[in-house]
């Protein structure tokens, strides 16, 4: 199995959610050779809720994943945390939708929950937990207590981030940081788009039917990580479509009553 275990569903924190732009990303996805992926969407995402409302209506599931076509799509979320940070919880969509209503008094950036706590919370459930890119300039944790970083499963080796600061050197830092607390490296695209998927993704040796049977098969070191030799061109066209589809969203979009502009979701893009 093939696995991305960093992936979003909307262009922005700020869109809404469009069936047809997440059909294309999925269409796209399967080109790229990806089997599965972890769909990781911000918890503070606008309506993140009506996500996983839309994607029961989209597609069959089957109390693990969604089916959507040849592709397992398990669900999960980017949690931020107080001391700066990002930790991605991956498993079953009723944990995941808990934990969601758990975090609604934590939702803003002067409010994040403190990460000790989250993990508690997070302890309760049979989870996939990812520190996401360690050492983003923006969102570190390479900076955070390590007995409580190692109550993490694995660390995330980011495809953003291996573009940004050179894939050799980015992976370096992630493994040996990884290492020294004794835990596993992880590859995901982090993308909010269609042209990163296939960059960066994890090749499962065993069969895997759950979050949980994921998480053990990248405990037990039954995987292997895969880096794109196209890494650096696909994330490099994947911000500047990113951006455009922004911009576009916003010349569209309609002015709230705060007099902020709401990011309509994109509609069916050829690409």
């Amino acid at each position: 199995m093939r696995i991305d275990l960093h992936t979003h569903a909307k262009l922005s924190k700020a869109s809404d959610f469009s069936p047809v732009y997440y059909e294309e990303m999925i269409a796209e996805a399967v080109g790229s050779g990806l089997n599965a992926l972890a769909l990781t969407e911000h918890f503070n995402t606008r309506n993140f809720f009506e996500v996983y409302e839309r994607l029961d209506r989209m597609y069959p599931f089957n109390g693990e994943y969604y089916e959507a076509g040849r592709l397992h799509i398990f669900p999960g979320m980017e949690v931020d945390i107080r001391e700066t940070g990002h930790i991605l919880l991956i498993g079953r969509k009723e944990h995941i939708l808990g934990i969601r209503r758990q975090l609604n008094d934590y939702t803003e950036e002067d409010s994040f929950i403190p990460f000790a706590e989250l993990m508690s919370i997070a302890d309760n459930y049979p989870l996939l937990k990812i520190g996401a890119h360690p050492f983003r300039e923006s969102t570190p944790l390479h900076h955070l207590d390590r007995s409580q970083l190692k109550r993490l499963d694995a660390f995330d080796l980011n495809a953003k981030d291996m573009y940004e600061y050179g894939s050799s050197v980015n992976r370096d830092k992630v493994e040996r940081f990884a290492d020294e607390l004794g835990k596993p490296v992880t590859a995901g695209s982090d993308t909010h788009q269609c042209l990163q998927y296939g960059s960066l993704y994890n090749e499962l040796h065993v069969p895997c039917h759950s979050a949980s049977d994921v998480k053990q098969a990248i405990l037990s070191g039954a995987y292997e990580v895969h880096v794109a030799d196209s890494l650096q061109l696909q994330v490099k066209a994947s911000i500047m479509l990113k951006g455009v589809l922004k911009r576009l969203a916003e010349l569209e979009a309609p002015i709230s009553a705060s007099g902020q502009a709401v990011i309509a979701a994109p509609g069916a893009v050829s690409l």
